[in-house]
Order: structure tokens, then sequence, then C-alpha cells
């Protein structure tokens, strides 16, 4: 059964919506304090699944599907940047790390936007520590396959024909 757009952009808001549960229930249960990149991360998977959520609730026909597949995978896909940049920080050797930067709170009240903006997306040393992982993968790395799955997902919203609720293909009428 061919999932219909609606439903496909339901499922991706709920996907994000358990994800920022799960990166909420590290930081306020298990006590994992998030670095700056995580939190960016977190931004864009907010990103992505406000516009699945409003693409859902909306309904749009397919010029308005393609419009917010296009937006939420540019979310998805500047997460996945993110996320990327923050495997490969964590998996440099022990003497490229960078050095460990100020909390992100300082950096927001002290330094324009634009610096600390730059300052989060170069990574810090607090950033290359692996300090929780399942079944082998760190938190970066699992949120890179999130990324790349709501890439997927919005590229296939962005791509497929015009369906009904039903899942079947509109006729489409000789001019």
């Amino acid at each position: 059964m061919l999932l219909s757009p609606r439903l496909t952009n339901g499922l991706i808001a709920g996907l994000c919506a358990v994800a920022l549960m799960f990166a909420y229930y590290l930081d306020g249960v298990l006590g994992l304090e998030p670095c700056p990149l995580c939190m960016t991360q977190r931004v864009f998977v907010l990103g992505c699944g406000l516009f699945a959520l409003v693409a859902f609730a909306h309904g749009p026909g397919l010029p308005g599907r393609r419009v917010y597949a296009i937006i939420a995978g540019l979310f998805a896909l500047g997460g996945g940047a993110v996320a990327a940049r923050h495997v490969w920080l964590q998996h440099l050797p022990d003497e490229l790390v960078p050095a460990c930067g100020p909390a992100l709170s300082y950096m927001l009240e002290t330094f324009p936007l634009s610096e600390t903006l730059e300052l989060i997306l170069m990574g810090d040393g607090n950033c290359a520590e692996v300090v929780w992982t399942f079944m082998g993968l760190s938190i970066p790395e699992q949120t890179l396959i999130l990324f790349s799955a709501l890439v997927v997902a919005n590229l296939w919203q962005l791509l497929r024909g015009n369906t009904d609720t039903a899942g079947r293909a509109d006729e489409i009428k000789p001019a």
C-alpha cells in the first residue's frame, strides 16, 4: 500500500517529534549535556518536523506539497551537514581535536549572532567527546541516519506524482 502524501507528512512530523523527545530524555533524565552542535541539530529536526506538520494539517495539492517538501528537505539537508561535521569531529585523532570553547549561553550573550553561529558550526572539543552510544553508534551518528531518512522521505514527497488519499494516481487528462 502506498502511503498518502498527507500520511507521509504526518509520519515525518511524528518521527521528528520522537527524535526531539528522545533528545530531551537524554538531556533531562540521563543528564547528558548537549554540545552546541547537538543543539543546532535539534533546531534542524524541529524545522523539518514543523514544516511536515503544517503540510499534514494543510493537506495541499501537488504544488504545495512540493514546496513543503523542499523546505523540510532543506532543513534535513542542513541538519545532515551539521551531523556529518559532528561525526567527523568525533572520529578525529586526539591530537587534532579542537580545544573546548565557551558554553552556548555565554556565546549567545557575548558575541554577535554571526560569530556565534560560526563558532557553533566549527564545533569544539566538547563536540568530539562520545558520551553515549546505542548499538555502537554515537548520538551524532544516529542523528545523521535520521537526517538521511528525512532527506529521502522529503525527496520522495517532492518527486512523487499527484495522488489522492487512497494512494491512487490521479488520471492525467489529455490537453
